[in-house]
């Protein structure tokens, strides 16, 4: 007589549920340094050096600012990492967001 014999898989072993799903934010700088930051930011959105959205408008051009250009998420079975890229803005750019 046969027996029949199943294959166990890993995904069988651990079962994710809502509470182990993990959502991480990283902005990217120009040079490629990155860093953590609390949530999501929106396309275009301009924010300071710690990745935190400036208030506008802003008190003058000469403020270090980067825009958010590009947004990639990975999707991992854990949980989401969502990178925001940045470029820097220079005075020239800056000057229609100040006083």
């Amino acid at each position: 007589m046969y027996r029949f014999t199943r294959t166990l898989y890993f995904s069988e072993f651990f079962r994710y549920d809502a509470g182990m799903f993990m959502n991480e934010y990283f902005v990217v700088f120009p040079e490629g340094d990155i860093q953590e930051i609390s949530g999501r930011l929106p396309l275009n959105e301009i924010v300071d050096i710690n990745g935190q959205s400036l208030p506008l408008p802003l008190p003058g051009n000469r403020t270090i600012a980067f825009r958010v250009a590009r947004i990639k998420v990975n999707e991992n079975k854990g949980g989401n990492e969502t990178f925001h890229f940045l470029e820097l803005l220079s005075a020239q750019e800056l000057i229609p967001y100040a006083r």
